[in-house]
Protein backbone atom coordinates (compact mmCIF):
# COMPACT_ATOMS: atom_id res chain seq x y z
CA UNK A 1 0.00 0.00 0.00
CA UNK A 2 1.65 3.19 -0.75
CA UNK A 3 2.18 5.23 2.06
CA UNK A 4 2.67 8.90 0.61
CA UNK A 5 -0.50 9.09 -0.34
CA UNK A 6 -2.55 12.63 -0.24
CA UNK A 7 0.10 16.18 0.56
CA UNK A 8 2.65 15.90 3.00
CA UNK A 9 4.56 19.45 2.87
CA UNK A 10 5.56 20.61 6.42
CA UNK A 11 8.77 22.32 5.26
CA UNK A 12 11.24 22.80 2.32
CA UNK A 13 13.95 20.82 3.44
CA UNK A 14 12.52 16.98 4.71
CA UNK A 15 13.60 14.56 2.21
CA UNK A 16 12.06 15.22 -0.74
CA UNK A 17 10.02 11.78 -1.58
CA UNK A 18 7.40 12.96 -4.48
CA UNK A 19 7.42 15.52 -6.90
CA UNK A 20 4.69 16.97 -9.66
CA UNK A 21 6.81 18.19 -12.63
CA UNK A 22 6.12 18.82 -17.04
CA UNK A 23 8.42 18.18 -19.36
CA UNK A 24 8.31 21.03 -21.63
CA UNK A 25 7.14 20.48 -25.20
CA UNK A 26 5.75 22.16 -28.07
CA UNK A 27 4.57 24.83 -26.56
CA UNK A 28 8.20 26.53 -26.43
CA UNK A 29 7.87 26.23 -30.00
CA UNK A 30 4.67 28.66 -30.55
CA UNK A 31 6.83 31.16 -28.72
CA UNK A 32 7.75 34.20 -31.48
CA UNK A 33 8.94 37.63 -31.08
CA UNK A 34 4.87 38.89 -31.10
CA UNK A 35 3.97 37.03 -28.13
CA UNK A 36 7.30 36.85 -25.53
CA UNK A 37 5.96 39.79 -23.54
CA UNK A 38 2.42 38.41 -23.40
CA UNK A 39 3.30 34.98 -21.86
CA UNK A 40 6.01 35.94 -20.08
CA UNK A 41 9.29 35.38 -21.42
CA UNK A 42 12.50 37.17 -22.70
CA UNK A 43 13.71 34.56 -25.13
CA UNK A 44 12.84 31.54 -26.79
CA UNK A 45 14.17 28.79 -25.68
CA UNK A 46 15.60 25.67 -28.18
CA UNK A 47 13.16 23.00 -27.29
CA UNK A 48 15.59 19.94 -27.93
CA UNK A 49 18.03 21.27 -25.50
CA UNK A 50 15.43 22.36 -22.85
CA UNK A 51 13.91 19.27 -22.86
CA UNK A 52 17.52 17.60 -22.25
CA UNK A 53 18.27 19.42 -19.50
CA UNK A 54 14.99 18.90 -18.39
CA UNK A 55 15.49 15.10 -18.51
CA UNK A 56 18.82 15.61 -16.66
CA UNK A 57 16.97 17.64 -13.99
CA UNK A 58 14.26 14.37 -13.53
CA UNK A 59 16.94 12.10 -13.56
CA UNK A 60 19.06 13.50 -10.54
CA UNK A 61 15.42 13.60 -8.20
CA UNK A 62 15.01 9.56 -9.62
CA UNK A 63 18.61 8.99 -8.75
CA UNK A 64 18.10 10.60 -4.88
CA UNK A 65 14.92 8.58 -4.47
CA UNK A 66 12.06 10.78 -5.67
CA UNK A 67 9.16 9.41 -7.29
CA UNK A 68 8.25 11.79 -10.02
CA UNK A 69 4.57 12.55 -11.72
CA UNK A 70 4.29 14.62 -14.68
CA UNK A 71 1.12 16.93 -14.63
CA UNK A 72 0.19 16.43 -18.48
CA UNK A 73 -0.49 12.47 -17.40
CA UNK A 74 -2.15 13.18 -14.14
CA UNK A 75 -4.73 15.41 -16.02
CA UNK A 76 -5.23 12.76 -18.57
CA UNK A 77 -6.12 10.44 -16.21
CA UNK A 78 -8.52 12.67 -14.04
CA UNK A 79 -10.74 13.74 -17.61
CA UNK A 80 -11.31 9.88 -19.01
CA UNK A 81 -14.90 9.79 -18.26
CA UNK A 82 -16.96 11.80 -20.46
CA UNK A 83 -18.54 13.82 -18.13
CA UNK A 84 -15.36 14.91 -16.27
CA UNK A 85 -13.65 15.53 -20.03
CA UNK A 86 -16.86 17.72 -20.74
CA UNK A 87 -16.89 19.74 -17.85
CA UNK A 88 -13.05 20.22 -17.89
CA UNK A 89 -13.09 21.35 -21.52
CA UNK A 90 -15.98 24.19 -21.03
CA UNK A 91 -13.97 24.94 -17.87
CA UNK A 92 -10.83 25.89 -20.15
CA UNK A 93 -12.54 27.45 -23.01
CA UNK A 94 -14.11 30.03 -20.76
CA UNK A 95 -10.77 30.63 -19.28
CA UNK A 96 -9.70 31.12 -22.53
CA UNK A 97 -12.35 33.93 -23.22
CA UNK A 98 -13.70 32.46 -26.32
CA UNK A 99 -16.27 34.75 -27.32
CA UNK A 100 -17.61 32.84 -30.34
CA UNK A 101 -20.32 30.08 -29.44
CA UNK A 102 -19.54 28.60 -33.04
CA UNK A 103 -15.53 28.94 -31.94
CA UNK A 104 -15.81 27.25 -28.87
CA UNK A 105 -17.87 24.01 -30.75
CA UNK A 106 -15.08 23.76 -32.94
CA UNK A 107 -12.71 23.88 -30.28
CA UNK A 108 -14.40 21.13 -28.49
CA UNK A 109 -15.32 19.26 -31.23
CA UNK A 110 -11.66 19.27 -32.47
CA UNK A 111 -10.25 18.21 -29.07
CA UNK A 112 -12.88 15.29 -28.10
CA UNK A 113 -11.80 13.55 -31.34
CA UNK A 114 -8.33 13.03 -29.48
CA UNK A 115 -7.25 10.55 -26.96
CA UNK A 116 -6.96 12.38 -23.29
CA UNK A 117 -3.26 13.03 -23.17
CA UNK A 118 -3.30 14.17 -26.77
CA UNK A 119 -5.79 16.70 -25.57
CA UNK A 120 -3.88 17.44 -22.85
CA UNK A 121 -1.11 18.09 -24.95
CA UNK A 122 -2.96 20.34 -27.24
CA UNK A 123 -4.23 22.49 -24.63
CA UNK A 124 -1.02 23.03 -23.38
CA UNK A 125 0.93 23.68 -26.92
CA UNK A 126 -1.89 25.90 -28.12
CA UNK A 127 -4.33 25.94 -30.66
CA UNK A 128 -4.33 27.60 -34.22
CA UNK A 129 -6.63 29.10 -36.13
CA UNK A 130 -5.57 26.40 -38.96
CA UNK A 131 -6.03 23.55 -36.36
CA UNK A 132 -9.61 24.48 -36.67
CA UNK A 133 -9.29 25.12 -40.33
CA UNK A 134 -10.08 28.78 -39.85
CA UNK A 135 -7.99 30.93 -42.47
CA UNK A 136 -5.07 32.52 -41.02
CA UNK A 137 -4.33 36.21 -42.68
CA UNK A 138 -0.92 36.85 -42.45
CA UNK A 139 -1.03 39.67 -40.39
CA UNK A 140 -2.88 37.83 -37.31
CA UNK A 141 -2.47 36.20 -34.55
CA UNK A 142 -2.32 32.55 -35.71
CA UNK A 143 -4.11 31.29 -32.05
CA UNK A 144 -7.60 31.16 -30.65
CA UNK A 145 -6.32 29.58 -27.73
CA UNK A 146 -2.85 30.26 -26.22
CA UNK A 147 0.38 28.50 -25.82
CA UNK A 148 1.05 27.57 -21.76
CA UNK A 149 5.30 27.98 -22.00
CA UNK A 150 5.44 28.88 -18.39
CA UNK A 151 3.86 25.27 -17.09
CA UNK A 152 7.19 23.56 -16.87
CA UNK A 153 7.80 25.92 -13.86
CA UNK A 154 4.90 23.80 -11.96
CA UNK A 155 5.59 25.51 -8.42
CA UNK A 156 2.89 28.13 -9.16
CA UNK A 157 -0.40 26.99 -10.28
CA UNK A 158 -0.65 25.28 -6.86
CA UNK A 159 1.14 24.68 -3.59
CA UNK A 160 1.38 22.00 -1.09
CA UNK A 161 1.06 23.28 2.20
CA UNK A 162 0.83 20.84 5.06
CA UNK A 163 -2.02 18.58 4.38
CA UNK A 164 -3.53 20.75 1.64
CA UNK A 165 -3.16 22.76 -1.13
CA UNK A 166 -3.42 26.43 -2.40
CA UNK A 167 -5.33 26.25 -5.78
CA UNK A 168 -3.96 29.55 -7.06
CA UNK A 169 -4.98 32.59 -8.48
CA UNK A 170 -2.37 33.49 -11.21
CA UNK A 171 -1.71 37.22 -11.46
CA UNK A 172 -1.66 37.21 -15.56
CA UNK A 173 -3.78 35.89 -17.97
CA UNK A 174 -1.44 33.83 -19.78
CA UNK A 175 -1.47 31.75 -16.86
CA UNK A 176 -4.97 31.82 -15.07
CA UNK A 177 -5.55 28.32 -17.23
CA UNK A 178 -2.97 26.18 -15.40
CA UNK A 179 -4.82 26.00 -12.27
CA UNK A 180 -7.20 24.02 -14.06
CA UNK A 181 -4.69 21.23 -14.33
CA UNK A 182 -4.62 20.72 -10.92
CA UNK A 183 -8.07 22.05 -9.95
CA UNK A 184 -9.53 18.54 -12.07
CA UNK A 185 -6.54 16.45 -10.90
CA UNK A 186 -7.72 17.06 -7.04
CA UNK A 187 -11.28 16.87 -7.94
CA UNK A 188 -11.39 13.56 -10.02
CA UNK A 189 -8.25 11.95 -10.36
CA UNK A 190 -8.53 8.47 -8.39
CA UNK A 191 -5.10 9.00 -6.40
CA UNK A 192 -6.89 12.21 -5.01
CA UNK A 193 -10.62 12.50 -5.25
CA UNK A 194 -11.23 10.53 -2.16
CA UNK A 195 -9.07 11.64 0.28
CA UNK A 196 -10.87 15.24 1.41
CA UNK A 197 -7.66 17.25 1.05
CA UNK A 198 -8.02 20.68 2.27
CA UNK A 199 -7.95 23.95 0.00
CA UNK A 200 -6.20 26.79 1.67
CA UNK A 201 -7.17 28.74 -1.43
CA UNK A 202 -9.07 28.35 -4.44
CA UNK A 203 -8.50 29.53 -8.32
CA UNK A 204 -11.60 31.68 -8.41
CA UNK A 205 -10.83 34.10 -5.50
CA UNK A 206 -10.61 37.55 -6.42
CA UNK A 207 -6.75 38.03 -5.01
CA UNK A 208 -3.70 36.83 -6.91
CA UNK A 209 -1.55 34.38 -5.42
CA UNK A 210 1.02 31.76 -6.79
CA UNK A 211 3.33 28.81 -5.49
CA UNK A 212 6.82 30.81 -5.60
CA UNK A 213 5.48 33.45 -3.25
CA UNK A 214 4.39 30.03 -0.99
CA UNK A 215 7.14 28.35 1.48
CA UNK A 216 6.70 25.70 4.06
CA UNK A 217 9.38 26.91 6.56
CA UNK A 218 8.85 24.55 9.47
CA UNK A 219 5.34 22.41 10.83
CA UNK A 220 4.52 25.69 12.59
CA UNK A 221 5.59 28.73 10.28
CA UNK A 222 4.80 29.67 6.65
CA UNK A 223 6.54 32.57 4.66
CA UNK A 224 4.53 34.25 1.82
CA UNK A 225 5.52 37.24 -0.06
CA UNK A 226 3.71 40.32 -1.15
CA UNK A 227 5.24 40.56 -4.38
CA UNK A 228 4.58 41.47 -8.17
CA UNK A 229 2.59 38.41 -8.31
CA UNK A 230 0.55 37.75 -5.02
CA UNK A 231 -1.60 40.01 -3.11
CA UNK A 232 -1.65 40.90 0.67
CA UNK A 233 -5.75 40.41 0.59
CA UNK A 234 -4.91 36.96 -0.65
CA UNK A 235 -2.33 35.71 2.09
CA UNK A 236 -4.86 37.03 4.62
CA UNK A 237 -7.51 34.71 3.43
CA UNK A 238 -5.22 31.60 3.87
CA UNK A 239 -4.41 32.59 7.13
CA UNK A 240 -7.39 32.62 7.86
CA UNK A 241 -8.47 29.39 6.17
CA UNK A 242 -5.28 27.36 7.10
CA UNK A 243 -5.26 28.38 11.09
CA UNK A 244 -6.77 26.72 13.46
CA UNK A 245 -7.14 23.41 10.83
CA UNK A 246 -3.70 22.06 10.38
CA UNK A 247 -0.25 22.52 12.75
CA UNK A 248 0.50 25.83 11.38
CA UNK A 249 1.23 29.22 13.64
CA UNK A 250 2.40 31.97 12.32
CA UNK A 251 2.52 33.13 8.78
CA UNK A 252 6.01 35.80 7.54
CA UNK A 253 4.54 38.07 4.73
CA UNK A 254 7.48 39.65 3.24
CA UNK A 255 6.49 42.56 1.11
CA UNK A 256 9.54 42.84 -1.83
CA UNK A 257 10.07 45.42 -4.47
CA UNK A 258 7.28 44.37 -7.12
CA UNK A 259 9.56 43.91 -10.15
CA UNK A 260 10.05 40.96 -12.64
CA UNK A 261 13.83 40.20 -11.31
CA UNK A 262 11.80 39.93 -7.76
CA UNK A 263 8.55 38.39 -9.52
CA UNK A 264 8.57 35.63 -6.63
CA UNK A 265 9.70 35.44 -3.19
CA UNK A 266 11.91 31.93 -4.02
CA UNK A 267 13.59 33.81 -6.63
CA UNK A 268 15.12 35.82 -3.83
CA UNK A 269 14.95 33.77 -0.80
CA UNK A 270 15.62 30.10 -0.19
CA UNK A 271 15.83 27.45 2.50
CA UNK A 272 18.76 25.26 2.23
CA UNK A 273 19.21 24.16 5.71
CA UNK A 274 17.69 23.86 9.44
CA UNK A 275 19.59 27.17 9.94
CA UNK A 276 20.65 28.18 6.29
CA UNK A 277 18.74 30.20 3.81
CA UNK A 278 20.34 31.96 0.79
CA UNK A 279 18.97 35.65 -0.31
CA UNK A 280 19.84 38.05 -2.65
CA UNK A 281 21.19 41.22 -0.63
CA UNK A 282 19.04 43.83 -2.87
CA UNK A 283 16.03 42.67 -1.30
CA UNK A 284 17.09 43.97 2.24
CA UNK A 285 16.82 47.70 1.56
CA UNK A 286 13.67 47.82 1.18
CA UNK A 287 12.61 44.23 2.94
CA UNK A 288 9.01 44.95 5.12
CA UNK A 289 8.28 41.39 7.33
CA UNK A 290 4.71 41.36 9.04
CA UNK A 291 3.64 38.44 11.24
CA UNK A 292 0.58 36.99 11.25
CA UNK A 293 -0.74 35.11 13.94
CA UNK A 294 -4.24 33.82 15.31
CA UNK A 295 -5.73 35.77 18.27
CA UNK A 296 -8.04 32.59 19.95
CA UNK A 297 -9.30 35.15 22.58
CA UNK A 298 -10.39 37.92 20.29
CA UNK A 299 -11.10 35.84 16.95
CA UNK A 300 -8.74 37.49 14.87
CA UNK A 301 -6.19 37.58 12.89
CA UNK A 302 -3.37 39.34 14.95
CA UNK A 303 -0.67 41.51 12.30
CA UNK A 304 2.37 42.78 13.89
CA UNK A 305 5.20 44.16 11.90
CA UNK A 306 8.44 42.87 12.75
CA UNK A 307 11.77 44.02 12.14
CA UNK A 308 13.26 44.02 8.36
CA UNK A 309 16.43 41.86 9.73
CA UNK A 310 15.40 38.43 8.06
CA UNK A 311 18.12 36.70 10.01
CA UNK A 312 16.55 37.96 13.56
CA UNK A 313 13.35 37.29 12.35
CA UNK A 314 13.92 34.00 11.11
CA UNK A 315 15.94 33.03 13.68
CA UNK A 316 13.00 34.21 16.42
CA UNK A 317 10.39 31.92 14.66
CA UNK A 318 13.17 29.29 13.60
CA UNK A 319 13.93 29.28 17.12
CA UNK A 320 17.81 28.21 16.31
CA UNK A 321 20.46 30.87 14.87
CA UNK A 322 19.93 31.31 11.13
CA UNK A 323 22.62 32.00 8.81
CA UNK A 324 21.53 33.89 5.65
CA UNK A 325 24.43 33.18 3.25
CA UNK A 326 24.59 36.19 -0.27
CA UNK A 327 23.81 34.78 -3.20
CA UNK A 328 27.01 36.01 -5.27
CA UNK A 329 28.77 36.65 -2.08
CA UNK A 330 26.78 39.90 -2.28
CA UNK A 331 28.97 41.41 -4.96
CA UNK A 332 27.00 43.99 -6.99
CA UNK A 333 27.60 42.60 -10.76
CA UNK A 334 27.63 38.92 -9.51
CA UNK A 335 24.92 38.51 -7.04
CA UNK A 336 22.52 40.59 -9.93
CA UNK A 337 23.86 38.31 -12.67
CA UNK A 338 23.62 35.23 -10.64
CA UNK A 339 20.36 35.85 -9.01
CA UNK A 340 18.71 36.65 -12.74
CA UNK A 341 19.50 33.22 -13.62
CA UNK A 342 18.13 31.94 -10.15
CA UNK A 343 21.07 31.33 -7.64
CA UNK A 344 18.95 32.01 -4.83
CA UNK A 345 16.18 29.30 -6.09
CA UNK A 346 17.32 26.05 -4.62
CA UNK A 347 15.51 22.79 -4.32
CA UNK A 348 16.22 20.97 -1.08
CA UNK A 349 16.48 17.21 -1.73
CA UNK A 350 16.99 16.71 2.34
CA UNK A 351 18.06 18.97 4.94
CA UNK A 352 21.96 20.56 3.56
CA UNK A 353 21.48 18.92 -0.23
CA UNK A 354 20.35 21.19 -2.94
CA UNK A 355 19.46 21.06 -6.72
CA UNK A 356 20.91 24.61 -8.51
CA UNK A 357 21.56 25.79 -11.59
CA UNK A 358 25.63 25.27 -12.80
CA UNK A 359 25.55 28.37 -14.26
CA UNK A 360 25.35 29.95 -11.18
CA UNK A 361 29.27 28.88 -10.24
CA UNK A 362 30.16 31.72 -7.91
CA UNK A 363 27.26 31.26 -5.70
CA UNK A 364 27.58 27.30 -5.67
CA UNK A 365 31.25 27.33 -4.72
CA UNK A 366 29.60 29.99 -1.96
CA UNK A 367 26.86 27.51 -0.84
CA UNK A 368 30.02 24.16 -0.89
CA UNK A 369 31.80 26.79 1.86
CA UNK A 370 28.95 26.54 4.01
CA UNK A 371 29.06 22.62 4.01
CA UNK A 372 26.06 22.51 1.32
CA UNK A 373 26.09 20.03 -0.66
CA UNK A 374 25.07 21.23 -4.38
CA UNK A 375 23.88 19.06 -7.07
CA UNK A 376 24.47 21.70 -9.91
CA UNK A 377 22.30 21.00 -13.23
CA UNK A 378 22.51 22.77 -16.99
CA UNK A 379 20.27 25.53 -17.91
CA UNK A 380 20.87 26.93 -20.88
CA UNK A 381 17.56 26.92 -21.93
CA UNK A 382 15.08 26.47 -18.98
CA UNK A 383 16.65 29.17 -17.58
CA UNK A 384 15.19 31.28 -19.86
CA UNK A 385 11.99 31.50 -18.78
CA UNK A 386 13.46 32.67 -15.55
CA UNK A 387 12.79 30.19 -13.10
CA UNK A 388 14.82 27.61 -11.10
CA UNK A 389 14.77 24.25 -10.05
CA UNK A 390 12.51 25.15 -7.15
CA UNK A 391 10.17 27.00 -9.56
CA UNK A 392 10.22 23.39 -11.66
CA UNK A 393 8.73 20.99 -8.98
CA UNK A 394 6.23 21.12 -7.02
CA UNK A 395 6.87 18.52 -3.98
CA UNK A 396 3.74 16.21 -2.96
CA UNK A 397 5.25 14.73 -0.26
CA UNK A 398 8.18 15.00 2.04
CA UNK A 399 9.37 13.20 5.05
CA UNK A 400 8.61 15.36 8.43
CA UNK A 401 11.63 16.66 9.74
CA UNK A 402 13.75 15.45 13.45
CA UNK A 403 14.57 18.37 15.66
Amino acid sequence: MDNMLGINVYSEIGNLKKVVLHKPGKELENLTPNNLERLLFDDIPFLEIAQREHYNFAKVLKENGVEILYIENLAASAIKSNEVKNEFLEDIIKKSHIKSKNVAYLIKEYLLSMPDKAIIDKLIAGIRKKDLNIKEELEEYPFIMEPMPNLYFQRDPFASIGKGISLNSMRHESRKRESIFAKYIFKYHTNFKNLNIPKWYDEFEKYNIEGGDELVLSEELLAIGNTERTDKEAILKIANNIFGKDNFKTILCFEIPKIRAFMHLDTVLTMLDYDKFIIHNEIEKSLKITSISYDKENKKLNIIEESNNIEKVLSKYLNRPVTIIKCGGGDKIISSREQWNDGANTLALSPGKVITYERNYTTNDILDKHNIEVIPIASSELSRGRGGPRCMSMPLFRENLEY
